[in-house]
């Protein structure tokens, strides 16, 4: 489904329908969500060594992936796939994280000298395809029952009292955004978005509302930041352990988890409503956040690994720095070059695997995983 704005036909029945509208706010969005998850991996080792990195860890890890999954969510369909539909799942999806897969374990055994293949635990971001694949399948099904939304919810809450359900196949974090994925499709369903000019109307007194959210948010992560480390606040984030695996297997577990993912819902609405409006120069690389988030954990390995960003100081140099570097890799990695060399690995044509070879044509491959219908831009190689 296309981040655009599909207009009823006109005039009396055989009227040609308007063409599509893109929305440059969905693309804009969707890239600065990807530019966070760089950023949010760039930093992670200077959180040892800086409080303030620290407390801007937790301030983007609160809500960016709960934010892409909405917005993933809103492009997805929740009717019966069709077979080309189904095809995709394998193409954007699987074959992409088995190549990533073998990637990471030739990366690992290269420079570690070690490697433990292991195809039911995916390597650092590769969870999130996982997620997709998963998402894509649950949501048909979600669809049917009279209460989605509830049902989201009582499964992302649910399913951390559970300690069998774990990182495999990334199950455990996929089902605890689950809600953010079904609450994306769910507004697009009702078309609430456009009902209430939720993208047009933002006045000044919503934009003031939102830098107030996110600036109170960023200053009780900073001024209580101890506590949240007391309790691992982070790894709550992350939705991957139990409440037992977080030391809170108390009976109100569940309500800390219901409290965080409110806070969630409040910061990515408040980020949204920041979100540019209009077309800019960088608006399309948001068609191509698939290639940002796979590639750019390559990027950061050997920084991370080689224990480079510890113990930099002062903070106020290095920390700007850093994300100014993250923001230049998510723009150098969903530009055209990059698109051409590594289109191979992130949206391969794998017409061998299967019995109809036009399930994999080029004119039925534009869609990013996330759900962002592309534009015809370049022909395929």
């Amino acid at each position: 489904m296309s981040s655009a704005v599909q207009h009823p036909p006109t005039g009396s029945t055989g009227a040609i329908p308007r063409p599509r509208r893109r929305v440059p706010f969905w693309d804009n969005a969707r890239f600065a969500c990807i530019v966070l998850v760089v950023l949010g991996h760039g930093i992670q080792r200077l959180i040892y060594d800086s409080d303030v990195s620290y407390a801007f860890y937790l301030w983007v890890y609160a809500f960016h992936m709960p934010a892409f999954a909405l917005i993933s969510g809103y492009f997805s369909k929740a009717s019966s796939p069709t077979r080309r539909q189904m095809a995709r799942v394998i193409t954007d999806i699987l074959v992409p994280y088995l190549i990533f897969e073998g990637l990471w374990t030739l990366t690992k055994l290269l420079v570690e000298g070690q490697a433990d293949p292991n195809l039911t635990q995916p390597s650092w971001t590769l969870w999130f395809l996982i997620a997709l694949g998963i998402f894509r399948l649950v949501l048909p099904y979600l669809a049917l029952l009279r209460w989605p939304l509830a049902w989201a919810l009582a499964v992302s809450i649910g399913v951390g009292y559970l300690s069998n359900v774990n990182s495999t196949f990334s199950l455990s974090r996929t089902l605890g955004l689950l809600f953010f994925f079904t609450l994306g499709w769910w507004l697009r369903e009702r078309d609430l978005v456009r009902r209430f000019q939720l993208i047009d109307f933002r006045p000044w007194w919503l934009r003031a509302s939102a830098i107030v959210v996110l600036g109170v948010w960023a200053f009780v992560c900073w001024r209580w930041l101890p506590i949240w480390d007391a309790v691992d606040l982070r790894y709550w984030f992350f939705y991957d352990d139990s409440y037992a695996g977080l030391s809170a297997d108390q009976w109100w577990a569940g309500g800390v988890r219901l409290g965080l993912m409110a806070l969630a819902l409040l910061l990515s609405a408040s980020f949204l409503v920041l979100m540019p409006r209009r077309t800019h120069r960088w608006t399309t690389l948001g068609q191509y956040t698939m290639y940002v988030y796979l590639l750019h954990s390559f990027v950061l390995y050997p920084f991370r690994e080689s224990g480079a960003l510890r113990g930099l100081d002062p903070t106020w140099i290095w920390l700007p720095l850093i994300t100014v570097l993250a923001v230049l890799i998510a723009f150098a990695l969903a530009s055209k070059p990059v698109r051409r060399v590594f289109r191979p690995l992130i949206e391969p044509r794998p017409r061998w695997m299967f019995g109809d070879p036009a399930l994999t044509s080029d004119a039925d491959h534009r869609n990013d995983p996330t759900g962002s219908r592309r534009s015809r831009e370049e022909p395929s190689k």
